[in-house]
């Protein structure tokens, strides 16, 4: 089982405290650090935050949320062995070529450590503040996915799309292995199906047990329409639990979401609060060297 600290760039948006959080959660054996996007919070939404009882983002609109490729560059720069994974972006507010060309950057830069978390969002105020269409994001995702992946695995590549088109065009460099993983997140139907036909790993939105088992199942289904097998897809989900729970109770959980089929879980950060850098290097000898 693999462990991923999540909303890092919220928590620790200064340097100082970012390299501390990286440092200990290598040193603590976490395998990767997650950071999340917004480009702007619109004063007084009305959109609701689908993943709360509130229906609002977590803090409030004066809340830092630095961008989080910069932010897991630096991550990178400090570190030696975390993976650096984007849990979302937000990839229909995105250029995909210039995305794809930045990318690859830091992967070169982080020999290989960066993964592509996307979603395809649900404020759609920011969507208005960005001038970027609401309605046909999923579509733009999907178009945006196979765009990058041209680019990333051909020379002279040529695509044609209904929102993204190119003509025998050289974007250099390549990531490492050519095929820069990119992670499937959401919880809807077309998610999944997303995650099916082009996910590499598949980050549903999702902790509760009978939820979870129910979309992996649709996953494996869909997978095996179109001829994919599950080993070709690495699973990740949050599991705020473990930080509440005694450790036997812990590893317990642990075993059961291997079990399901799980490769990843994803701790909050917010949870490993006041007492950050102690807590992060505790889980890890509590938790994370026993899981092992």
């Amino acid at each position: 089982m693999k462990f991923s600290l999540h909303f890092g760039n919220l928590i620790c948006p200064d340097p100082t405290e970012a390299k501390r959080l990286a440092i200990a959660a290598e040193t603590a054996g976490f395998e990767s650090v997650i950071a999340v996007e917004h480009v702007v919070i619109p004063s007084n939404y009305s959109t609701k935050y689908p993943y709360s009882k509130t229906g609002r983002l977590p803090g409030d609109e004066k809340t830092d949320w630095p961008d989080p490729l910069a932010w897991l560059t630096f991550i990178g720069a400090v570190t030696k062995k975390l993976k650096l994974i984007t849990g979302v972006l937000v990839l229909p507010q995105r250029n995909p070529v210039i995305l794809a060309k930045h990318l690859a950057t830091i992967d070169r830069l982080t020999s290989g450590r960066i993964e592509l978390g996307i979603g395809v969002g649900w404020l759609r105020e920011e969507f208005d503040a960005l001038n970027v269409q609401f309605s046909n994001r999923g579509e733009r995702t999907d178009e945006y996915i196979e765009a990058m992946r041209k680019l990333w695995q051909e020379d002279a590549a040529t695509f044609k799309g209904k929102f993204i088109n190119f003509d025998s065009v050289n974007c250099n460099p390549k990531p490492i292995c050519k095929n820069l993983p990119i992670i499937i997140g959401g919880h809807s139907a077309r998610a999944v199906k997303r995650a099916a036909e082009f996910g590499d790993g598949f980050f549903p939105a999702t902790g509760m047990q009978n939820d979870l088992q129910f979309i992996l199942g649709l996953l494996w289904e869909k997978m095996d329409e179109i001829g994919r097998e599950p080993e070709e897809i690495e699973i990740m989900t949050g599991c705020p639990e473990l930080l509440t729970s005694p450790s036997e109770e812990a590893l317990k959980e642990i075993k059961n979401k291997q079990e399901q089929g799980i490769h990843r879980l994803v701790v909050p950060l917010d949870g490993l609060l006041p007492e950050m850098e102690m807590n992060i290097l505790r889980f890890g000898e509590e938790i994370i060297k026993e899981a092992r």
